[in-house]
């Protein structure tokens, strides 16, 4: 019997969110789920590595390694951690396809060699929650080289939900929360990436688009909500079972609950032998790792192990409308600096430097006394356009990128630091390996409610050893939560 509209109905408008969510069938909870999930993965011995495209993925866990950094030795020494999960930050999106490509292939043998035969490990390709990334190279990549060392995958399991964010997936479409409405992903900004555009809202023909013909829809499995509400882990056991090959599987999912059953019927299926590739976004993470519900943090939290002290500095990098919005709102607090940065100059060779030594100047005399913004001129400048000097939209971004790494490295090491923010992805992950230098941090959990801004806590081997370093996408929260995170971080909140 029909639960509610019919599939080609919700793939191709927006829907209400209630009373799409209320025809589907009834959740499944099962009492301690996450606690036999913990269990069954401490009790396997396998590891749960997250090769994180961005380092936002970091968003729905605590208390795990992060690595910027995947020498054998670091691998070996977050192999040897306590917690079974951890993460490897390879920022790959803002890599051109060959680049990710190799990367990844890098990653994995050096993993494979790491572990050795004493240590297994699963994978998860973190990316995106709304579709972006390098799909199939990188899994394409990734499940080669584990052939090479005799972990095949039998399956890729693709399942981009982001629950805090309101990224779900129902009747095989995946949707983006907006303004109380589910919007089919492909109908959003983000499918318009001038990078990783897309099409397809459905994720069996996002397969299909993403690999160009190569996997037909028809060939993609889905594990749908009434085979997870109504069929339990059995159900999710008998369908993985008869995976092979490498076949992509699409999960699901409108809640963590949708998640931990599914999760109880893969660990079923991995016990009896078969091999899976993760594909996904932050939520399933958090679920495969046993990993409980974060706290948001507060001051206690942020500076225990380091006391607060000086002021804070922000770097602005995403064009979003999101960002731009939010840095209005924070520009506007007392007590906070904003330093603006041309990109237009920055792209010429002749003004650059300049440009550099200037803003670097201004940051230094201005945190003595005030937090500072440092923000990138709105405009967006992408290839082709007056003032782009020639290059390409990779190119423009890394220089763009560059510049506020630049900012970081010439911040006066002797001035009082007590927080970072970095908003963007490619941003916080450029500022945290080039800027801070950090190799090795803790997730110490999410800034923010519901859970989508989270926060490193940087080693002692730093420069800023105990600092709080924020990690705030570009394109997540309401018009105030820059302005927000920055009252918490100076502990007005």
């Amino acid at each position: 019997m029909e639960r509610g509209p019919s599939k080609e109905g919700v793939s191709g408008r927006p829907m209400d969110e209630r009373e799409y969510l209320t025809s589907q069938p009834p959740e499944l909870r099962i009492e301690g789920a996450l606690k036999e999930i913990r269990g069954r993965v401490s009790k396997s011995g396998r590891r749960v590595v997250v090769l994180d495209d961005d380092p936002t993925g970091v968003q729905s866990v605590h208390g795990v390694p992060v690595l910027t950094t995947w020498a054998v030795e670091d691998l070996r020494w977050a192999l040897e951690q306590t917690s079974p999960t951890f993460y490897i930050l390879t920022n790959s999106r803002s890599l051109a396809e060959e680049e990710a490509i190799a990367l990844n292939q890098e990653i994995s043998r050096n993993l494979s060699e790491a572990a050795g035969s004493a240590t297994d490990f699963d994978i998860v390709s973190r990316s995106d929650s709304t579709l972006r990334g390098h799909y199939p190279a990188e899994t394409d990549a990734l499940a080669g080289v584990l052939e090479e060392g005799g972990r095949e995958p039998d399956g890729l399991i693709i399942c981009p939900a982001f629950f805090e964010a309101g990224r779900i997936t129902v009747d095989d479409v995946h949707w983006v929360r907006q303004d109380g409405e589910l919007v089919p992903a492909g109908q959003t900004e983000f499918a318009s990436d001038h990078t990783f555009g897309y099409r397809a809202s459905d994720l069996k023909e996002w397969v299909e688009e993403k690999t160009g013909g190569r996997i037909k829809a028809s060939e993609v499995l889905s594990v749908g909500l009434a085979d997870l509400r109504e069929g339990g882990p059995e159900r999710v056991l008998e369908l993985l079972k008869e995976v092979s090959g490498g076949r992509p599987v699409v999960v699901n999912a409108a809640s963590y609950a949708d998640l931990e059953v599914f999760m109880l019927g893969l660990l079923a299926a991995e016990e009896e032998g078969k091999r899976f590739l993760y594909r996904t976004g932050p939520s399933f993470v958090r679920t495969r790792g046993g990993i409980t519900e974060p706290k948001i943090l507060g001051s206690e939290d942020l500076y225990r192990k380091r006391p607060k002290e000086g002021h804070g500095l922000i770097l602005v990098g995403s064009y979003v409308p999101t960002t731009s919005r939010q840095l209005e709102a924070a520009l506007e607090l007392d007590g906070v600096r904003g330093v603006e940065m041309s990109v237009l100059r920055l792209l010429e060779l002749e003004s650059r430097e300049d440009e550099l030594g200037r803003v670097a100047e201004e940051v230094n005399h201005s945190l003595a006394w005030s937090e500072v913004v440092v923000y990138t001129s709105r405009e967006l400048v992408t290839a082709g356009k007056a003032g782009s000097a020639g290059l390409s939209n990779f190119e423009i971004g890394a220089a763009v990128s560059g510049a506020l790494v630049e900012v970081m490295r010439r911040v006066d090491r002797t001035l009082p630091l007590s927080f970072v923010v970095a908003k963007g992805g490619i941003t916080s992950s450029d500022i945290a390996t080039k800027g801070l230098e950090v190799r090795r941090a803790e997730v110490a959990g999410p800034l923010l409610p519901p859970g989508i801004v989270p926060v490193w806590i940087l080693p002692e081997e730093n420069d800023f050893p105990g600092l709080p370093y924020v990690i705030f996408p570009g394109n997540v929260g309401g018009p105030g939560s820059l302005a927000q995170a920055i009252e918490i971080l100076r502990g007005e909140r």
